[in-house]
């Protein structure tokens, strides 16, 4: 059952209003998508994206009575001003990180709750699996990525024990490696965390360069505003709020923006205890000035 994160939260920023024009970059399976719909109608329109392919298709047919308010683009987020071109939008929104979808499908490899061939790709047409990536990077670039995007201080003996395990037969699935990270990674510091949680993140973020120019781009969305026009970012880990805070801390200095959230909008109790998904969520937003 897929229920979008911070929904109230992300319509109210986005101040969505009948006839508005409005981007999701991330569809996903068109949670927020079809309630951006129903509050933009009759007459609203909805440019969606996402790099799965198998998830946009779920979503044209969620939407398909909003076929004729709808486009729907198989494309990064990072590609939405090549796709609006000359057109503005009256909001965007950004839902980073993987999809109930992806973490639920063991075919896709993106979790270990479940065995699976290790795989992580958003887009399974292109591009190099994690499978690939464990049995083929060097040592120290392994050791590198799992401290960079996984923020694993055992780094250097996970990457250690991969390379000792691959000589023996590469590693193809997503329980064989979670049970070689476990064994190295020792102890964790946060109770209740599996130890094969963050290098388990770092191989998705690297498998498809999720954080590859993510401050930039918020900036080259903002710039595809309307006048009075609202960016809503949701991450799911400091990663990626990091670069959305430095981005549109940076839109309001450079003039012409207006952080609408000084501090990251998080769920409620209610929403946590309904979807515990959501627990790591924060909202950012910010809001393009109106013509003088």
């Amino acid at each position: 059952m897929h229920e979008p994160v911070l929904l109230v939260e992300a319509l109210e920023l986005l101040a969505v209003r009948p006839g508005g024009f409005y981007v999701d970059g991330t569809l996903g399976l068109a949670g927020h998508a079809r309630a951006i719909l129903a509050r933009s109608a009759p007459d609203g329109r909805l440019l969606g994206c996402d790099r799965d392919g198998e998830a946009l298709e779920l979503a044209r047919a969620a939407l398909v009575d909003q076929a004729e308010r709808v486009r729907l683009e198989q494309a990064d987020f990072r590609e939405v001003p090549r796709l609006l071109g000359a057109q503005r939008a009256d909001g965007i929104l950004l839902d980073l990180g993987v999809s109930s979808l992806q973490l639920d499908s063991p075919e896709r490899g993106f979790s270990f709750r479940h065995d699976g061939p290790l795989d992580m790709r958003l887009d399974r047409s292109r591009g190099a699996s994690a499978a690939e990536a464990v049995n083929r990077l060097p040592e120290k670039v392994l050791a590198d990525l799992i401290y960079a995007w996984g923020e694993e201080p055992a780094s250097r003996r996970i990457a250690s024990a991969i390379v000792a395990e691959r000589r023996a037969r590469p590693i193809a699935t997503t329980a064989r490696l979670a049970e070689v990270v476990r064994r190295a990674a020792g102890r964790q510091r946060r109770p209740g965390l599996d130890p094969a949680t963050r290098t388990f993140q770092a191989l998705r973020i690297h498998v498809n360069a999720e954080l590859q120019g993510l401050e930039e781009a918020l900036e080259r969305l903002a710039a595809c505003l309307a006048p009075g026009g609202r960016l809503v970012v949701i991450s799911f880990h400091s990663l990626e709020d990091r670069p959305a805070k430095q981005a549109l801390r940076a839109l309001q200095a450079r003039g012409g923006f207006r952080v609408l959230t000084p501090k990251p909008v998080r769920p409620g109790a209610a929403e946590e205890a309904r979807n515990p998904r959501a627990r790591s969520a924060r909202l950012r937003a910010v809001a393009r000035e109106e013509a003088a």
